[in-house]
């Protein structure tokens, strides 16, 4: 399946949470050579995003994915363990270009005025549901800049570089998998330590 180059120039919306999860409590993810789970106090940090990419970015698609916080040498970066989209090009390009571990779901996403709410469906998993709603409207436009560590199929190892700038919105927000099963299933059991919508993002993903 044909898919853009790297970089990826993209937009659109998403809901980010953090979350402090015991890290017994998490599925026996791979990851690459030298990279370890950042624990703090038997605890690991966990990302997860429900994006909605829309048309202006090089492909429009939607996407829930999980990047665990992982050291690298003596450097803080991200891994991406688990993802899912439901687009064939984002799908083979995040797998060839960046070792991204995606999978083929279908993603439902909806706002209103004040939040949204998501549902994902894929073959091997539970249901995964989300609902946010904004509690703080930020008046201002964010930058950022992160890192993630991938490994290529080819076993090599891929510094993914990503850059993101949009309008923050502090809130809430709950995750639930419909059912008591694995891989997902610590999501129900814990809830974030923090949730924000960045609106009308642009973002870059690659070099």
């Amino acid at each position: 399946m044909p898919f853009p180059p790297s970089p990826w120039h993209l937009t659109g919306d998403m809901v980010v949470s953090l979350w402090r999860v015991p890290a017994d409590d998490l599925p026996p993810w791979p990851l690459p050579r030298g990279v370890r789970p950042w624990i703090v106090r038997r605890r690991a940090t966990l990302l997860t995003f429900w994006v909605d990419y829309r048309p202006g970015g090089v492909l429009a698609y939607r996407e829930f994915l999980i990047a665990l916080a992982v050291r690298h040498g003596r450097r803080l970066a991200g891994s991406t363990v688990a993802a899912w989209v439901d687009d064939e090009r984002s799908l083979a390009g995040g797998r060839a270009l960046w070792g991204i571990p995606k999978e083929q779901g279908v993603i439902a996403l909806s706002a209103d005025g004040r939040g949204s709410r998501g549902e994902l469906t894929a073959d091997g998993i539970p249901p995964v549901r989300v609902t946010y709603r904004d509690m703080l409207r930020l008046p201002f436009r964010l930058p950022a800049r992160a890192h993630l560590v991938q490994q290529l199929p080819d076993g090599t190892q891929c510094r993914v570089p990503m850059r993101i700038s949009g309008r923050p919105a502090l809130g809430r927000s709950r995750v639930t998998t419909g059912a008591e099963a694995p891989p997902l299933s610590f999501l129900s059991r814990h809830q974030p330590f923090l949730s924000l919508a960045v609106r009308d993002f642009r973002g870059t993903v690659g070099r």
